[in-house]
């Protein structure tokens, strides 16, 4: 059978195995989300505890930005020599130590290292997961498997708001009594402890699980470790699409020089644009303008919300429920009918809240559908298909390089719109601030539209001929 044509979906209890790999792997996503929201409920107790000035809670914040482009800069040339499975395992005992030392700290310099660490292990996960799960996904449901990535991560923001609420909720009612020396200690009196050590228990399960889990076939089988690659690939797809899947791959792993002057050869103009655009434009979209300001937008609003992680939660459930947009329609509809319906949604939704700041109605409903509609359109497109489409548009011996670029752009991006945000809601407004980021999100179709091809259904050797040829 013409795989072309065709796609093979693996037997059933190949399906079991899959599910259960991808499930581990989605945990260096989960973690990514609860490391990065964990910071909003901590941050006020921290400052106050250890009388931070204005640069010092700014050095706070931002440590684990440095450590994650510290974890970026390493992790995608260290997977393309090591394996996909090994730097996996290396980001599970970077969260770990961070969960552990941001709980035990005995003062500012050891939190700050401890939370840089976290950043580390973020910068790490943020390649490698996305990347390993594309290269064990068969390619009928790889779009919806590595779409799985994203929606760990809006589960980790999401249960880092919900537990940062309940420890908060806690502290307040066993505030008069005594629950013993040490949980007085890590709920009550420092209760910021807790909420940072909580990352322990999926970080421990995330580096257990990777004992069981394999290694990337293709890494395996680009090594020359044929006789490996081939038993993983049986498991994962069932041996009647082995064969053809490992004549692909076998096909194309002469070709690859395996190095950087390989990425930013003639034939990889296109791809790494690609790569390096999506991630770019994700960050511009405007959505930690939402995340970060939503409280005070829903207060704009009008409605009354006391406690200001109960507005965090709101939005973190509305972007994780939109995500399961994706993962339902991506292997379906495709890459470019999600991305190309999600960016101009996002574009008219952005439009329509710049609009009503502008027009003063930000006592009504309209403001809070608009933004609403912003976080659906962003979670079934520009979020996680920016790494559905970077995970499959490379060869597999510089894909690990390649990911490295293109998510050290988007944590890039990511600090630009954090230090540009509140620079444009003080001078230009919160009008105009949201009128650039559909401009924006507008760029981003136009880019897409016209340079991104359709991959569903392809195995990841398929979609390489396409740049090729």
């Amino acid at each position: 059978m013409n795989l072309k044509n065709k796609p093979l979906a693996p037997p059933s209890q190949s399906k079991l195995f899959l599910i259960a790999i991808t499930i581990v792997a989605t945990l260096g996503g989960l973690l990514f989300g609860f490391d990065m929201a964990v910071i909003s409920g901590v941050l006020p107790f921290v400052k106050q505890q250890f009388s931070l000035s204005p640069a010092a809670e700014g050095w706070f914040v931002s440590s684990a930005l440095v450590g994650c482009i510290i974890g970026v800069a390493f992790a995608g040339e260290l997977s393309d020599r090591f394996g996909r499975k090994k730097m996996l395992m290396l980001s599970a005992m970077l969260f770990l130590c961070s969960a552990i030392g941001t709980a035990a700290a005995a003062d500012y310099t050891l939190l700050i290292l401890a939370r840089m660490l976290g950043g580390m292990g973020v910068g790490v996960a943020s390649i490698v997961a996305p990347l390993y799960i594309s290269e064990i996904a068969p390619a009928s449901i790889r779009g919806r498997l590595v779409t799985f990535y994203q929606l760990a991560i809006t589960a980790g923001i999401l249960i880092a708001y919900l537990t940062n609420a309940g420890l908060l909720n806690l502290s307040f009612t066993y505030h008069h009594q005594s629950l013993g020396s040490l949980l007085d200690y890590i709920l009550i009196k420092e209760v910021w402890r807790a909420m940072l050590g909580l990352g322990f228990v999926p970080s421990l399960l995330f580096l257990t699980g990777l004992l069981f889990v394999p290694e990337s076939p293709r890494w395996l089988i680009q090594q020359g470790k044929e006789q490996e690659g081939i038993k993983i690939l049986n498991r994962i797809n069932g041996t009647a699409s082995t064969n053809e899947e490992l004549h692909l791959i076998s096909k194309t792993s002469g070709q690859e020089s395996g190095s950087y002057k390989d990425l930013f050869a003639k034939e990889m103009r296109r791809p790494l644009l690609i790569g390096l655009l999506l991630p770019l434009f994700s960050q511009f979209s405007g959505i930690n303008a939402i995340i970060y300001y939503g409280p005070r937008i829903l207060n704009d609003a009008g409605i009354n919300i006391s406690n200001a992680l109960l507005s965090q939660v709101i939005f973190g459930l509305a972007n994780f429920l939109f995500t399961l947009i994706a993962v339902w329609k991506v292997d379906k509809m495709g890459r470019r009918p999600l991305y190309i319906i999600g960016s101009i949604g996002a574009t008219i939704a952005l439009f329509f809240t710049g609009w009503c700041f502008y027009s003063g109605a930000t006592n009504n409903m309209g403001l809070v559908i608009s933004i609403i509609l912003f976080l659906a359109c962003f979670a079934f497109s520009i979020g996680p298909l920016k790494f559905v489409i970077a995970a499959e548009i490379f060869p597999t011996r510089i894909r690990g390089r390649a990911m490295g670029l293109s998510i050290m752009v988007m944590w890039i991006a990511d600090t630009i719109v954090g230090q540009l945000t509140p620079v444009l809601l003080g001078s230009a407004g919160p009008a105009l601030t949201f009128c650039f980021f559909a401009s924006c999100c507008l760029i981003s179709f136009f880019v897409v539209f016209k340079m991104v091809p359709e991959t569903k259904g392809k195995s990841l050797e398929e979609v390489q001929d396409i740049f090729v040829h």
